[in-house]
């Protein structure tokens, strides 16, 4: 997959934050395409050494079935700053979107529009691509929203300084919602219907289910 280059990497915290305010404008609304490839990407930490494990893997529509996946390991270069989580996961998932094909749709596991500038990591991660993303989160961020009802497919709307930001969804019977909200080339109903189409029976959507389940079993290969 071509990625675009936006902004440099080696920033600090407060220059990062600079860069978000330049970039939200970039960010546009828009409705699903015809999904037929889905790329969940995940990125976990071991904290004793600042190390993390990156992973991508790419699954096909309808069936949720995976088609390829690509990860690396490496040290952390950015420290953990919340609001600034593009800063510290996108530069380990660069060089593995480089060899990834590009998807139709992208997911991750944290917010887009929802965020206090407007710009988290999904919409980071389609600017780079080009590709509509989804920001699919397991905690709320940003402003304010009512518990959806208990029933799979119950959601109810976030609001944030007097807009619809993404909406909570009960994405299983009983289990804690998810925080969706769109990345880019996509609007806040569109991200939702995204996500459902990726759900097979867990909390999580596979994409990022089943890429964070390869980041752990990288990082016990490596132990």
């Amino acid at each position: 997959m071509r990625l675009k280059n936006i902004n440099p990497w080696n920033l600090t915290p407060i220059e990062a934050v600079a860069t978000q305010r330049e970039l939200v404008d970039m960010i546009e609304a828009g409705t699903l395409p015809r999904v037929r490839t889905v790329l969940g990407v995940d990125v976990s930490y071991i904290r004793a050494d600042q190390t993390f494990t990156a992973c991508a893997i790419l699954l096909k529509l309808p069936e949720l079935t995976p088609l390829d996946s690509c990860c690396g390991v490496g040290r952390v270069s950015f420290p953990y700053v919340p609001g600034l989580l593009s800063f510290r996961e996108i530069p380990p998932l660069i060089p593995i979107l480089k060899k990834a094909p590009r998807p139709d749709l992208i997911i991750v596991d944290g917010h887009g529009t929802a965020h206090p500038r407007g710009f988290g990591l999904a919409c980071h991660l389609g600017l780079i691509t080009g590709v509509p993303t989804i920001g699919c989160a397991k905690s709320l961020l940003v402003g304010t929203c009512d518990k959806p009802g208990e029933d799979r497919g119950n959601m109810t709307p976030m609001t944030f300084e007097g807009n619809i930001v993404g909406y909570a969804l009960r994405s299983r019977k009983g289990s804690k919602p998810l925080y969706i909200s769109p990345g880019h080339l996509l609007d806040p109903e569109e991200a939702v219907k995204g996500v459902q189409m990726c759900l097979k029976g867990y909390r999580l959507p596979e994409p990022t289910r089943l890429a964070h389940k390869l980041t752990q079993q990288t990082r016990e290969l490596q132990n």
